[in-house]
């Protein structure tokens, strides 16, 4: 086994088979843990975000934090009933996308689905460049490190994440409690000393650059918005958790909605009572801590579990994002690569693309949170929107029992959020809110690239009479010639590689390795058509590897042909540029690394097929 090989399996862990996906699934504590951390861990720096912003209008500005936490805890309420009409409707995952596409079209589901995935990566880069925040806070002589502690954890996650559903549903659920227990024994204590006048900090005298004004109020409002980030992430992520799915995650999506709003107001309410100002070098959060529990050991056991939940929020993404990107990738507008399912059944690939994207944005804005904030809650808003209109649309056609009111519920969350969306983006525009608004109708018009680099793959590959395919030569005429050909799908490529094995062979067999994706019956269809009385053999491959069921084929055929060169023969396909090779999966090109690794003494050989 090669060093590569060695290294993964002891950070990932050893290969599960398709059958142990039930197994993976989540208790309703274990998927709030995984799927709500995002959202949990946001008061962390929400309260911050939107004191940063009153504070521009002096001390007196500060008494509007208050008002405008109650309005986001509105927000919230409306936003979870919402979404819980969605999980009801979408019992199998019911993301932006889904609900966009099927209800209000193509491109409004394009620009959920683009809308998200720029969300999910920033809700990656914000939770970690906070979480380090929060340990700089605590240990100063760490922030010259900032950028390589943001990229350490962030390579810590994926490799959790990498190890499974099950796996990082553990890992979690501690810290994501403990969080929480902490948080809520901060409130109380700060409410018992504020009822019991044990306060002594008193308020500290701002000089204003500016007057309070309403787009003052509101840039503090869209700032706070941060905390429904992540809101979304149970209705999309359904299926991970145990049976039966859509109740179970209706249920945990209420214990969210009422911890988060606890927390929310209940940390807004104290830093108000407290006189909190946060300032460079220290969270509000931080601050808070310090007033309420001094330098103790409590104040650094909470700042440590604020840094863990923080690192943990990212998690949310780790678990959507790769599911985003399935979906996309099996409808044909993200590579396929992205619809596989790794070792542990997850998307890996999907995982390692965000890890990645996430990374160069904490180099870029150097994992300065208030950096990224502004580009912050865009995306997540505009997704928010076209899910609830789209579910207002789904109502009035499906109309099933009880679909009045659900459409009310779903309307009033579509109309209160697309408002929300028009704050958010007059108000962080200039800002930074500009670049996701760019970013938007760039990553659809990937979309679309791709999705037509595909189609016109398909056109040419296609093949709409198939032709049959001469019977290989008679054994005896020419010196024994075993040859195997590999068979994604019956098309022009793999019948070019058939009738050049016929000219070089005369003992042929063809594979096809099913990784749970082959429709079978359309496949031996298909295989009629040729008229052949070359064998056809679907290799079942139970860890969903297409290269080691091949090479195990290949050894075992070795030994059945021996003293004799067997051939395998490999149907590729060149596109006509470049970048359009990493749209596909390169499978000869493992293929051959493989059998290499293996020492087999096959014979190679690649039928190229040009576009």
């Amino acid at each position: 086994m090669s060093l590569y090989f060695q290294l993964k399996r002891w950070l990932v862990g050893d290969p599960l088979p398709t059958s142990a996906s039930e197994e993976e699934r989540l208790s309703n504590a274990a998927g709030l843990a995984v799927l709500a951390s995002d959202a949990l861990s946001s008061v962390a720096y929400a309260t911050e975000e939107i004191l940063l912003v009153l504070i521009a209008a002096g001390s007196a500005a500060l008494t509007w934090s208050l008002p405008i936490a109650g309005a986001i805890v509105v927000l919230l309420v409306v936003v979870v009933l919402s979404y819980q009409q969605t999980i009801r409707a979408y019992p199998k995952g019911g993301g932006s996308y889904i609900v966009a596409r099927e209800n209000l079209g193509l491109v409004p589901g394009l620009v959920a689905a683009g809308s998200l995935m720029i969300d999910y990566i920033l809700t990656v880069t914000v939770s970690i460049s906070a979480g380090t925040a929060a340990l700089t806070s605590a240990v100063p002589t760490l922030k010259p490190y900032t950028e390589l502690l943001c990229l350490i954890f962030i390579f810590l996650l994926m490799v959790a994440n990498l190890r499974g559903v099950r796996a990082s549903g553990q890992l979690f659920v501690i810290p994501t409690y403990t969080f929480v227990v902490s948080i809520g024994l901060l409130i109380l204590l700060g409410l018992f000393n504020q009822f019991t006048g044990r306060i002594t900090n008193t308020e500290s005298v701002i000089q204003a650059t500016e007057g309070i004004s309403l787009f003052l109020v509101l840039r503090a409002f869209s700032a706070g918005c941060a905390a429904l980030t992540g809101v979304e992430a149970i209705s999309d992520g359904i299926l991970a958790f145990k049976p039966p799915e859509w109740k179970n995650a209706r249920i945990t999506l209420g214990y969210m909605g009422v911890l988060l709003a606890f927390m929310f107001i209940g940390i807004t309410y104290l830093a108000h009572a407290y006189h909190i100002v946060p300032h460079e070098g220290e969270t509000a959060v931080s601050l808070l801590s310090r007033e309420i529990l001094g330098r103790g050991p409590l104040y650094y056991f909470l700042q440590t579990t604020t840094l863990l939940i923080l690192l943990l929020a990212a998690n949310t993404s780790f678990a959507d994002f790769p599911r985003l990107c399935y979906f996309l990738a099996r409808d044909g507008f993200l590579p396929r690569q992205l619809a596989l399912l790794g070792d542990r059944l997850v998307y890996s690939n999907g995982i390692i693309l965000l890890s990645v994207c996430a990374g160069i944005l904490v180099l870029i804005f150097r994992g300065n949170t208030s950096a990224i904030i502004p580009l912050y809650a865009v995306g997540v808003f505009t997704s928010f929107t076209l899910s609830q209109a789209g579910m207002v649309v789904h109502w009035f056609k499906e109309r099933s029992a009880g679909w009045q009111a659900s459409a009310v519920m779903n309307s009033l969350g579509a109309l209160t959020t697309a408002v929300v969306l028009g704050v958010i983006v007059l108000t962080k525009f200039l800002l930074g809110a500009w670049v996701v608004v760019v970013a938007i109708p760039i990553v659809m018009g990937l979309f679309l690239a791709i999705r037509r680099h595909y189609g016109y793959v398909a056109r040419r590959l296609r093949s709409r009479q198939l032709r049959p395919i001469p019977n290989p030569r008679p054994k005896g005429a020419v010196a024994f010639n075993p040859a195997i050909v590999l068979v994604g799908n019956v098309h022009r490529g793999s019948l070019e590689a058939l009738e050049y094995a016929c000219s070089i062979a005369d003992d042929i067999v063809a594979i096809h390795v099913d990784v749970g994706t082959t429709q079978r019956e359309e496949l031996l269809e298909d295989w009629k058509l040729l008229q052949t009385n070359i064998q056809l053999i679907i290799l079942d491959s139970p860890y969903r590897s297409a290269i080691s069921p091949i090479v195990e084929f290949v050894r075992e055929f070795e030994d059945r042909h021996p003293d004799v060169f067997s051939t395998v023969i490999l149907p590729t396909f060149v596109p006509r540029n470049w970048w359009e090779e990493l749209l596909h999966n390169q499978t000869a090109f493992f293929l051959r690394a493989a059998l290499r690794a293996n020492r087999s003494g096959v014979i190679v050989s690649t039928v190229r097929f040009y576009l």
